[in-house]
């Protein structure tokens, strides 16, 4: 298990990740999820021991393993790494690549552990192949083989798909997390890809500005996020001005939203809500029109941009065989069940 408590880091003094707490549970899957210089990679050098923390502490196994005053040396933390660079040995086999760092075990122990590690990621058929004949995705499993070797307390993957082709990283991502979760291995994923964080990360954390801004499901960052920063960064969206009545609804130009959820984080009468995609149902018996912007095609469905009569505007998505052509007038509707707005300001 690995626990942070209000965790701080700096460089040269200034602080550039602040106050940060999370856990994530044994066997987990965690996520730092942000835009480029967050604060996501100085947060996974911190926890991997490779800087010191100014405030707070890291756990291992309910053992503090970094605080004020206390940095674990990283080899003595039990935590293997995986990185957007293979970082493969070129003059090794695929098998003595997994089996590297396992030197100081007994030869029938490292080379069963080395073949159960190379049929686990599905490439025992290339034990005696070398890195330049594999493909990325192959090596990039043969790299994760090698950090699962000596069995860590903790993998960290540093934003491990990236150098890879777009096509193939959601579907790697996959793939790596069902052997995490067959291994039973805790994780850490850094990334800035949203999709990869959704394919692998039971729980994830977005941050901003070096500072934890939310840390849960994806599916509640998505429907239930904490601040417009989060709201805006997972998923698309707009947000709509609007008004709370005395029934708690929120009236809109597209008419009155209500929900189980209630409001989330306004306290004034001036609100907007937050409007998704799959919010807005393209509806030709609708009294409310808009008009056909933009639309992109997605295979199964189009992404329509759309805009209402004040100028605003929005996105839909609708299957792909219900095709409408920029200029086209359109009847829209809402259909919400989690409704989150914020103060209008």
């Amino acid at each position: 298990m690995l626990e942070l408590q209000d965790v701080a880091v700096a460089y040269d003094g200034l602080s550039v990740v602040q106050g940060v707490s999370f856990a994530v549970e044994q066997g987990a899957i965690g996520c730092l999820l942000g835009p480029s210089g967050c604060g996501k990679t100085t947060l996974l050098r911190a926890i991997s021991g490779f800087e010191p923390v100014i405030q707070g502490a890291i756990l291992l196994d309910g053992q503090p393993v970094s605080r004020r005053g206390l940095t674990i040396a990283p080899e003595k933390r039990r935590i293997g790494m995986v990185f957007q660079e293979f970082s493969l040995f070129p003059h090794l086999t695929a098998y003595e690549n997994v089996v590297f760092g396992l030197h100081n075990r007994p030869r029938t122990e490292r080379r069963a552990r080395g073949l159960e590690l190379l049929e686990l990621v599905g490439l025992k058929h290339c034990s005696q192949v070398y890195p330049h004949q594999l493909s990325g995705g192959q090596q990039q499993r043969i790299a994760l083989a090698r950090a699962l070797a000596p069995n860590p307390r903790l993998l960290m993957l540093d934003e491990p798909f990236s150098s890879l082709d777009v096509e193939l990283r959601e579907g790697l991502a996959r793939e790596v997390r069902e052997i995490l979760k067959r291994e039973g291995t805790t994780a850490i994923l850094v990334t800035h890809d949203q999709s990869e964080a959704f394919a692998m990360a039971d729980e994830i954390g977005v941050m901003d500005g070096g500072f934890l801004q939310q840390w849960d499901t994806g599916y509640r960052l998505y429907h239930e996020p904490a601040n417009r920063f989060v709201a805006d960064f997972v998923g698309q969206g707009v947000l709509l001005a609007g008004e709370l009545t005395a029934g708690g609804q929120v009236a809109t130009e597209l008419g009155l939203v209500q929900g189980p959820s209630p409001t989330n984080g306004a306290r004034n009468a001036s609100v907007e809500i937050l409007i998704r995609p799959d919010d807005v149902v393209i509806d030709p018996e609708s009294q409310v029109q808009a008009k056909v912007v933009e639309r992109l095609f997605r295979g199964a469905h189009f992404l329509y941009t759309l805009r209402l009569p004040s100028g605003t505007r929005i996105l839909s998505v609708a299957p792909s065989h219900q095709a409408h052509e920029p200029g086209e007038e359109v009847g829209l509707r809402l259909d919400i069940d989690h409704v989150v707005t914020f103060d209008r300001g």
